[in-house]
């Protein structure tokens, strides 16, 4: 898959044509007014084949961009457009191996590489002076390879998982690398998803993940990305999920007679159905602007509480359509140029709206409802 990277920046709204006489999102047809699944198979193939040049800079997270073709093709049940063994194959290759077993506690994580970029040769005695993974990339690939119906039991994930103990920090949190990288939810929920895909929690302290999990809900119900941080739409997504995939918190909360939980539920699910703005998309915070994504963040969360029921399906529903792509796939915003991040969460969005022609979504892990209970 060669990879070239795309940038929405790139274009300015309000001009008809750039120097080399590309149409402006201000030139681009009306949006179409149903869920067009032949163009966003169409643009997925693309994506698989060889994608545009403007990918190029988004090479580092290359199995990042995989996972949003390949599931994404999945839930358009086009699934058969992608050679699965081959696929399977190109992911294994991305696996970081210790030399020997000692080697998975001295702090380097055997996960898996984002893309070729990071994996540096061995010098000339064979040795590598860096072979260490990357906790979204190693989330990424072993969805990648339940995907494919790849037997995620029979991988290295002894490695993965001595070595994922690294990376958690003595708050509960976890670093995505083992040097010099910040940490919030979106590694806690890697690491979480990580164990629960490989059936084996002794790859981190849930306790000590859950105790600062419940640190960063704030005030208004939702949960900042780290402790005393703003609410945010992805943090309160990871933080909800993890806890449920974990295991402390039952599913359709709301519908439970016992109203104890360890979150404020009322409060998240207020703050939840605040994120709906009047143009019928939700918000990543207070006072942004509607994008697609968090169709699927705030969307997903609703889903697990049991208040996706409340939500205005119809204006939502309304609302993704005018970010939907002639070119197949889906913008950010209203009318834009479509990404592969942005198309992958539409996708999502709409399967979580029950759309015909999609499959069903496991809102706890983001991908096709078959592949997460194994059944492909």
């Amino acid at each position: 898959m060669a990879t070239r990277e795309w940038n929405p920046l790139d274009f300015d709204i309000g001009e008809e044509e750039d120097e080399e006489g590309t149409p402006s999102p201000s030139s681009i047809s009306p949006p179409l007014q149903y869920f067009d699944r032949d163009r966003h198979v169409a643009f997925l193939e693309m994506m698989y084949n060889l994608m545009p040049h403007h990918y190029q800079s988004q090479e580092i997270n290359r199995l990042t961009i995989a996972f949003f073709t390949i599931s994404g093709l999945h839930l358009l049940r086009a699934l058969d457009r992608v050679d699965k063994d081959r696929v399977a194959d190109w992911v294994l290759s991305f696996q970081a191996h210790p030399r020997s077993r000692a080697e998975l506690k001295i702090g380097q994580f055997y996960g898996f590489h984002g893309s070729r970029t990071s994996q540096f040769p061995p010098d000339e005695n064979g040795v590598s002076a860096r072979n260490a993974g990357h906790l979204a990339s190693t989330y990424c690939a072993l969805a990648i390879l339940k995907t494919v119906g790849f037997n995620l039991l029979t991988i290295d994930k002894e490695s993965i998982l001595i070595s994922l103990r690294n990376l958690q920090q003595p708050d509960g949190s976890f670093m995505p690398v083992d040097v010099g990288a910040e940490t919030d939810l979106r590694f806690v929920y890697c690491a979480a998803a990580i164990c629960f895909m490989l059936e084996d929690w002794s790859g981190m302290d849930r306790e000590k993940a859950k105790e600062y999990i419940l640190k960063c809900q704030s005030y208004d119900g939702g949960f900042g990305l780290m402790p005393g941080l703003e609410s945010h739409g992805g943090g309160t997504y990871c933080a909800v999920v993890s806890l449920r995939l974990m295991g402390y918190i039952e599913d359709d909360l709301l519908s439970k007679t016992v109203t104890s939980s360890i979150i404020n539920v009322p409060l998240l699910l207020d703050w939840c159905m605040q994120r709906q703005a009047i143009d019928g998309g939700f918000q990543g915070r207070a006072n942004k602007p509607s994008d697609t994504c968090y169709a699927f963040w705030i969307g997903a969360v609703l889903r697990i509480l049991g208040g996706y029921k409340f939500i205005d399906k119809i204006a939502l529903h309304r609302f993704l359509l005018t970010c939907q792509s002639e070119f197949g796939g889906f913008s950010k915003y209203p009318r834009d140029l479509p990404d592969i991040y942005h198309a992958y969460y539409g996708y999502t969005a709409f399967s979580l709206l029950e759309e015909p022609g999609l499959n069903p979504l496991c809102a706890e892990l983001g991908m096709t409802d078959l592949t997460a209970i194994g059944i492909i």
